[in-house]
């Protein structure tokens, strides 16, 4: 059975079908960059934070006051923390698209879904991917900064 074969009916429950796939996929999407939100925060905190009380430490004002690899430790915590998030979150909405995309290949054969719609790379996907790039760039330079760890 096809498509084509379907009456007037069925083609409108076959376009509710198709238009409810798609707002699946939107929804995975806000998921997806409601955790890039929330991991590029801990990324950007962390980082500041690091820098923020390095420079008071390293200051005639801030020296012995605060302990000399305790901006480092709290900064790369935050940045890793990020990190972690953002690559959960990036793992689970690739697997969700995954099974996704076989559901809708399995509409499309059994002839609910016309198979006339694309269903492209997700760009928040690409983003995501990025953000996890930036994130371990600043790990990196928090600990290029500060030298090994006592």
């Amino acid at each position: 059975m096809s498509y084509e074969d379907l009456g007037p009916n069925e083609k409108m429950a076959s376009l509710r079908t198709s238009l409810s796939v798609q707002r699946t996929r939107m929804a995975a999407e806000r998921t997806l960059m409601a955790t890039m939100r929330t991991s590029l925060s801990l990324i950007g905190f962390g980082f500041t934070i690091f820098t923020f009380f390095q420079r008071i430490s390293d200051g005639p004002v801030g020296s012995g006051i605060i302990p000399a690899r305790a901006p480092a430790r709290f900064g790369l915590a935050l940045v890793f923390i990020g990190v972690l998030v953002l690559l959960a979150g990036t793992l689970f909405h690739y697997q969700y698209l995954v099974q996704l995309r076989r559901q809708r290949k399995e509409l499309i054969e059994r002839g609910f879904l016309p198979g006339t719609s694309a269903f492209p790379v997700s760009m928040s996907l690409v983003t995501s991917f990025l953000l996890l790039l930036v994130g371990l760039a600043a790990a990196l330079s928090i600990m290029l900064r500060v030298g090994p760890f006592s």
